[in-house]
Formats: C-alpha cells, structure tokens, sequence
C-alpha cells in the first residue's frame, strides 16, 4: 500500500487553490500517481491519495461508512465496487461525460443505480515466464483444464480473494463456466499446483517477470505491460473462456469534499484522463471513453473468448462474501 497522505501532489503551472480530494486508488501505483498529479494541475485541487487493492479498498470503506476518509474510489474490478452500491456505500452521480462512453461502461452504471461507472475493461489469462518454462521443459499452458496438470506442480501463482478483485473475477468465471460445484474441485486440484497466493491482483504477474514463478493467473493486459518493459513474459486466454473485469469508479457516501468528487469523476471520464494509465506506466486495459483510442499492443477484446459474465449476481454483496468465504474453507485453507 502506498500512502501519498497529507502530502499535496502540485501542479505543474500554479493554479488557484480549489480545495482537496481524498482517493482511494486501485490501479497499478503509477497510474494513481499521475492521475492525481495531472488532476490537481488541471484544476488546483490537492489530491491525498491511498493506493489499495479492490479487496482492501471495499473493506477499508465498510469500516469508515460512518465517517468515510475516501472522497472517490478509483479503478479495481467491478464486483466491489456493485457490492459498495449495494450495501450503500456509496452514492448516485450522473456525469455529463458518461454520454461518450462504451455501452459496457454505462451498463455498469445502470446496474450499480448510478453509484459505479466503467472506465475500462479487462480480460482473464495466463502470465507465462517463456525462459523459465523452456528451461525446465514445460509446455505452456492453452486451457483452464492444463493448470492442474503435474507438470506444473509449484509452477502457479495467483491472488488471495480475501484481499484481490482480481482472484474474485477468477472465481466467479470459473464458477460461471463449469458450475460452482465442479469450480471449486477444481481450485482444490488447482491448489495443489500453487506455490503462492499475492495479497494483489498484480503480484502474480510481477513475480513471473522477475522469474520467481513460471505461471499466473492474471488479467492479461498485465503480462503486456510486464513484455514491454523487457521481461521474458507472454500471455494467453483459456481456451474454454474467460471472465473479464470493467473497472469502475465510484464516489463515497458522505465523501467530505463531494464537489471535489464530482470534478475528478467527470474528469477521469475523459479521453486524455484515460490515457495515463498507458501513458505513466503503460497500462493496456481497454478504456471505457470511445474517443480514448486502444493502447499499442493492448489485448483486442473483441478477439478473445469471453463468457457472458453475470456481473449483476456475482456483483452482490453476499454472493461475493459466500463464495470468497467457501474459497478460504475448502482451498485456502488446504496443506500444500
């Protein structure tokens, strides 16, 4: 977690002072940074920025919903953040820039009652270390079912759901692809071929790039990012389907400066908002502003198997809390 607390991030141009914004961030730390930068040169209001997993965030705003620090939540998989509008943790706001987005970016916004808006897309794969694979003589995997394959015991990492968005996507797709029963023997069987489950959701990916581990399970717009940065990494989508992420944003109920909230969100509903992700750390999610164009290598998701995920159920409060809550019972909690 990196705190940028009381610390203002200044503009680049001295702006006449608009007051402060209190962010809750979950996208890559270099992303939240200049987010917050950019933001405060276009428009004079100090940014205190907190950067944390989508898991972390919606626990650490359930446990300040009676006196919330977080003026916005930024980024993070969709699902908490659907959770977050239905425990009403947050609060109705229409943008007069939501007009220029991707349906699937409105839908979430539809859905949520106006509390959570889209502002970009991502898909479920695999992160591959191609050296250390090829050393060791291992074919990369192409499918869900190759995971729990012998060759590659101790070979996997992939995120804790308690703490993770990311591994709560992993989930619910597998649920939705082979039945909740079935998924879950296979995430035991799968278990047994982890050697490590990261606390983030980019923990994984960053661990197959320094050659700590062969495999992840990952959103594969990481394994780009971590290829073009020069690691030995590829990428793959199942071949029986995958689940994908809209990451969202969301202003908190009774967020303290509520006009500031407001300025940032319609702000990062822009096209040259969106494209700092790519352009501070070359993040290659899809963003959800049409006039934002795809990042250069980014993966097309039109080209990748998708299910047809069922954001409004697996969005739920209690449907996420039972099925994290069954994932740490029958497989966190398994010897490896």
């Amino acid at each position: 977690m990196v705190l940028c607390g009381a610390v203002a991030l200044g503009p680049a141009a001295p702006a006449a002072a608009q007051g402060a914004l209190n962010l809750t961030c979950s996208v890559q730390v270099e992303w939240c940074q200049a987010a917050a930068t950019n933001f405060t040169r276009d428009t004079g209001i100090r940014v205190n920025m907190t950067q944390r997993g989508s898991g972390e965030a919606l626990a650490a705003i359930r446990a300040e919903a009676q006196n919330p620090r977080t003026d916005v939540w930024f980024g993070g998989t969709g699902d908490p953040h659907l959770a977050a509008a239905e425990e009403n943790l947050t609060q109705a706001y229409e943008s007069p820039n939501s007009a220029a987005l991707q349906p699937w970016a409105q839908a979430q916004w539809q859905q949520s009652g106006g509390r959570a808006i889209g502002i970009y897309a991502g898909a479920i794969g695999f992160g591959i270390n191609t050296e250390l694979l090829a050393r060791k003589g291992i074919t990369p995997p192409a499918c869900w079912a190759d995971l729990t394959e012998a060759r590659f015991a101790g070979e996997i990492q992939v995120a804790n759901p308690a703490s993770s968005g990311t591994a709560y996507v992993v989930i619910a797709t597998l649920v939705q692809l082979m039945g909740e029963d079935e998924a879950f023997g296979y995430l035991r069987r799968l278990h047994a071929n982890v050697n490590s489950y990261a606390r983030s959701g980019t923990g994984p990916i960053k661990a197959v790039a320094r050659g700590e581990t062969g495999l992840s399970i990952s959103f594969v717009h990481d394994a780009v990012t971590e290829r073009n940065a020069g690691f030995p990494v590829a990428w793959a989508t199942p071949c029986e389907g995958t689940g994908y992420e809209i990451g969202s944003m969301s202003i908190i109920r009774g967020a303290r400066n509520l006009a500031q909230a407001r300025r940032f969100y319609d702000w990062a509903l822009t096209a040259p908002a969106q494209r700092l992700g790519f352009e501070a750390g070359g993040q290659l999610q899809t963003p959800s502003n049409r006039d934002a164009p795809l990042p250069p290598g980014a993966p097309d998701l039109t080209k990748i198997r998708l299910i047809d995920y069922d954001f409004a159920r697996y969005g739920r409060s209690a449907e996420r809390r039972r099925l994290i809550e069954r994932w740490e019972r029958e497989v966190g909690a398994r010897p490896r």
